[in-house]
């Protein structure tokens, strides 16, 4: 990041986490298909995309579609991405609708050392054959590469008590 990116307040890495060699291998096991294209006007966070009304697909490499068996009994997914065009390098940012600036790992923001995107979406059918999960709504741009997706469990999953900051 060039410093005159940086808003008030606002830290970078010394180096990119992108060009630093990797601790693991990720192997995407899909693509996510939505209607949000880069540049384009898209959603900010899942609740926006909810409201859109914008269905999305999360499409399964052939080897990983047997992975799919079992997955049309859970009502929900939690989706896990790569947020390839995201930035690597700032650990303190200032996002608009914050007060002051905050560490990254205090944010949603895709802005992080690992671009990891998590978001939690209603399952509406599994195509097996196809490799096809239809879901009812993601805030994540077409095309963004697919880490996992795991059923999810609201007894495990859900925090009934947990503080927001």
């Amino acid at each position: 990041m060039i410093d005159k990116d940086l808003r008030p307040g606002e830290r970078a890495l010394v180096d990119d986490p992108a060009q630093a060699a990797g601790d693991a291998s990720l192997v995407f096991i899909g693509r996510i298909r939505s209607p949000w294209q880069p540049g384009a006007p898209r959603p900010k966070n899942p609740t926006e995309a909810r409201a859109s009304g914008e269905a999305s697909h999360l499409e399964i490499d052939p080897p990983f579609r047997p992975g799919l068996d079992g997955l049309e009994r859970f009502s929900h997914v939690v989706v896990l991405a790569w947020l390839h065009r995201a930035r690597r390098d700032p650990i303190v940012i200032h996002p608009p609708h914050a007060d002051a600036p905050r560490g990254v790992f205090a944010l949603r923001s895709p802005v992080r050392p690992n671009p990891i995107g998590l978001t939690v979406a209603r399952i509406l059918s599994v195509d097996h054959d196809r490799g096809i999960v239809t879901i009812d709504a993601i805030d994540f741009l077409d095309g963004t590469p697919l880490v996992d997706i795991k059923p999810y469990r609201p007894g495990i999953d859900a925090i009934p008590d947990a503080v927001v900051g």
